[in-house]
């Protein structure tokens, strides 16, 4: 099933989007968060809910406004820890023997369409990031690695924008990855049930049509098992909880020379059975 939420005359509705192309938009429940939290869309929601075109709605990301930071895994492919310690060896490079967490303040996740503003008064080296989001489904408090799966609700797209000169000029990561609209997100979430476990998808990302990353998601270094199990036993991880799985190579800092966003451009974030995320920069 692939959830959405989206606007439907000036109103915002949790939704379906329908294997013909419409959106169910559904009665019963008022976010995606609260069908996280009663496990899932039941039958009423889709008896009681309306139907309508997908040309007669605006997505939004399916949660634009998360209950807490987005949990974010750094360097978790290997051929983006080479690209990145190439760029800024002070900042990327060393041992890494343990993954690297950080978050994401998000005060609201713009969607598949939405522009993203490049801050470009305090950026000058505006990156992107195709990632593979997990959501938590119910309550996770030390979780054993052979029942992680259990825990997940579903996934997305999500395109971790970052700031390369403000995130490695404050010697950590939140300032550079929290600027307002830089957690793109969509266009959807498709539920667990949908995707093979582990996921093993294709994840790319377009800049004006030039593909720039090209990897699958099962070449994590810290895979999700290990993320959700060892997250767990520290902090219990609530549903709804976002989590960025990491990038492939590919992005602007890890071209030679670097390549930035700039205004105007168009970066497409896509997985394979998910979807394409698609958005402008802006000033």
């Amino acid at each position: 099933m692939k959830i959405v939420t989206c606007i439907y005359n000036e109103k915002e509705y949790a939704g379906v989007l329908m294997e013909d192309g419409k959106v169910c938009l559904l009665g019963g429940v008022s976010s995606v968060n609260e069908i996280i939290d009663n496990g899932g869309v039941k039958e009423g929601n889709i008896d009681n809910g309306r139907m309508v075109e997908a040309d007669q709605v605006r997505m939004l990301a399916p949660i634009p406004r998360p209950k807490q930071d987005v949990i974010c895994l750094g360097i978790n492919y290997a051929d983006h820890a080479k690209e990145s310690e190439k760029f800024d060896k002070e900042a990327f490079g060393g041992e890494r023997p343990k993954a690297i967490y950080f978050s994401k303040r998000v005060n609201f996740a713009p969607g598949d369409g939405w522009d993203i503003c490049g801050h470009f008064d305090i950026v000058d080296s505006l990156d992107y990031e195709s990632e593979l989001g997990v959501i938590i489904g119910k309550d996770a408090k030390d979780v054993p690695l052979e029942e992680v799966k259990d825990y997940i609700f579903g996934y997305t797209v999500i395109n971790d924008i970052s700031a390369r000169n403000v995130q490695t000029s404050h010697k950590q990561w939140y300032f550079g990855k929290s600027l307002d609209d830089f957690t793109p997100m969509g266009p959807c979430i498709v539920t667990a049930d949908e995707i093979d476990y582990p996921p093993a998808l294709r994840i790319t990302s377009k800049v004006n049509g030039e593909l720039r990353q090209n990897g699958t998601t099962d070449m994590l270094i810290t895979d999700i098992d290990h993320i959700i199990s060892e997250l767990s036993h520290g902090m219990t991880l609530k549903a709804g909880t976002i989590i960025a799985t990491g990038t492939p190579s590919g992005v602007g800092m890890g071209m030679d020379p670097p390549c930035f966003l700039k205004e105007g451009d168009v970066v497409e974030c896509e997985i394979e059975k998910i979807g394409k995320l698609r958005n402008k920069i802006v000033k």
